[in-house]
């Protein structure tokens, strides 16, 4: 086996130490004949971005001009004509990656710092004889004290600077180029940063006329409207676009490949379930590079990829978005598919209120995946129907509902262990105390109404059940639009338990004096409707079948039960 280098993303040490890693130079090729002016590329993290970007660099920039000798024997290789490019154009090569301010103005001094050092690495373009004097005035302006509008032209000057000394035209190439911006909506300076970059962006990629190729990558492709704004040479190419579909991440053949190469071919069902399931354009059966290098690095199983990042983004929109998100992770956590539009622009402004957005974020961020689209003829749109990646991204779907309520202090554990046990009095006490604390935690910030609220809390409420005792019961939901039903059945997988149906209901002050009728008329609905005929047909004894209604009024709560 091949030394395994975590975390390194430089194309040539890896090469200069005969490190482990998968050929994929093929992307150069492809890149180059398709003449796109500016490229985008959209793909999870940790799935090679920088790496690729790194090797990009290393090929085509005339300061790697004596690098041959790492794409000897590689795909690029075979062809004469990318021989005699390597090595043959000016490059800007910068990273987004590792600015994460919390303010405006620590993500704009990152920025500057960035193109700060860019002329600081090409100095030596002063005492060429190319740059004039007035040239010189404004490379000498380039500092940390500059104003948005030098930080604005000054990568268009720098290719204007190195198309004069080396007689072409400069490739750009912008890695992470949406970090700062998911930031910036995080930490609510989003229209600053938009403008910023904008003028930036456009002055680098629009109307650079010193410019031959521009690549870009990130995880989300950000709406034209916010920062590329009439940029019409923009070539995008999102997790469902066909081009480049085996150049980021391993393709299964690639991976059980490696796998009998050291001995591990026992191990591949594992990693299968484990690690598959990305998809790019039709391509189903691509891993995240980052948890097959662990796994050979380790040789056991994690969550590796997963526990790259906070997730404080998407934990956030899901913890906060409507009932409607919230059943349909629900669906999601059962192993079934969820049916959507999706736009993958992502327009951060509408992350809290567009359901489609939400489920575009994180199809781009890799946490779901494409299962299959249907196209209506009649209208050409696309309805995609998604469902989790695979069992690594599941485990960190649980983790992430897991911390929404161990943040709330014991309540949350003593009411499961008081539903098991059956205790009323206990459920009681502490559901209205889950309910205070946790009603604001799942308030989507638009100041619902109190017959919206339960809705919200119930969803997420399940959602933990759902991940919490999915050792001991199978837990179904079977819910109607609004919060008119909303039953929930949860079968035991161990003989000693016994089985247990909720309904849930809002009081409706119209037709019900107390709490108290409210709870006995949902018990009525769980007897009429029924919902214990699959328990029975399953051989679970009537017995054994436990019933509880939930009425609610505002944030006050009752659980009552039959006899």
């Amino acid at each position: 086996m091949k030394t395994i280098g975590i975390g390194i993303q430089d194309f040539a040490k890896i090469a200069d130490k005969n490190m482990f890693y998968i050929d994929k130079t093929a992307f150069l090729k492809e890149w180059w004949e398709n003449q796109d002016s500016v490229t985008l590329i959209t793909r999870p993290r940790r799935f090679g971005k920088t790496l690729l970007m790194s090797m990009t660099d290393y090929f085509f920039s005339v300061n790697h001009s004596d690098c041959k000798k790492y794409f000897e024997g590689l795909d690029i290789w075979k062809e004469e004509k990318f021989r005699e490019l390597q090595g043959t154009y000016p490059v800007i090569f910068m990273s987004f990656a590792d600015i994460k301010g919390s303010t405006y103005e620590k993500t704009r001094m990152g920025i500057i710092h960035k193109i700060t050092k860019l002329y600081t690495d090409f100095e030596f373009l002063k005492r060429t004889g190319v740059l004039s004097g007035r040239d010189l005035e404004f490379y000498d302006s380039v500092s940390v004290d500059m104003g948005d509008d030098v930080a604005g032209i000054a990568i268009q000057y720098m290719c204007d600077y190195l198309r004069r000394y080396y007689g072409k035209n400069a490739l750009v190439l912008l890695d992470e180029y949406d970090t700062p911006l998911q930031e910036a909506y995080v930490n609510d300076y989003w229209k600053e940063l938009a403008d910023f970059i904008r003028s930036l962006f456009n002055s680098t990629f629009k109307t650079n006329p010193y410019l031959e190729r521009g690549l870009l990558t990130g995880i989300t492709r950000v709406s034209k409207e916010s920062i590329f704004s009439d940029l019409n040479n923009l070539e995008v190419v999102t997790t469902t676009s066909e081009k480049y579909s085996t150049s980021f991440g391993f393709t299964e053949k690639e991976v059980f490949q490696v796998l009998e190469n050291n001995g591990l071919s026992s191990e591949k069902e594992n990693i299968r379930y484990w690690y598959d399931g990305f998809s790019f354009g039709k391509r189903k059966d691509i891993y995240n590079p980052w948890s097959i290098t662990k796994y050979l690095d380790t040789g056991e199983y994690g969550t590796y990829w997963a526990d790259t990042s906070g997730n404080v983004l998407v934990s956030n929109l899901i913890r906060q978005s409507p009932a409607k998100i919230k059943s349909e992770m629900e669906d999601l956590l059962q192993g079934r598919t969820i049916c959507t539009d999706l736009d993958e622009q992502v327009i951060f402004e509408q992350l809290g209120r567009k359901r489609g957005a939400i489920w575009s974020l994180l199809l781009a961020s890799g946490y779901l995946k494409v299962d299959r689209y249907e196209m209506d003829n009649r209208t050409g749109k696309r309805q995609y129907y998604l469902k989790i990646t695979n069992h690594e991204t599941m485990l960190m779907f649980e983790k992430m509902i897991e911390d929404w309520f161990s943040e709330e202090d014991s309540a949350y554990g003593n009411f499961k262990d008081a539903l098991i046990a059956g205790d009323l009095d206990y459920m009681n006490q502490f559901m209205n105390q889950v309910a205070l604390q946790t009603f604001s935690s799942f308030d989507t910030g638009n100041k619902p109404s109190e017959e919206q609220e339960p809705e919200r809390f119930y969803h997420g409420f399940v959602l933990g059940l759902i991940v919490d005792l999915a050792e001991k019961y199978r837990i179904t939901s079977n819910r109607e639009s609004g919060f008119g039903r909303y039953d929930v059945v949860m079968e035991p997988l161990k003989e000693n338990l016994d089985a247990i149906v909720m309904e849930f209901k809002v009081q409706n002050m119209k037709k019900e004096k107390s709490l108290e009728q409210t709870v006995e008329n949902a018990l009525r609905q769980i007897d009429e409707k029924e919902y214990d005929t699959e328990l029975l047909a399953r051989g679970i004894k009537k017995e054994r079948i436990r019933h509880y209604g939930f009425a609610f009024r505002g944030k006050e709560v009752l659980i009552g039960t039959e006899g």
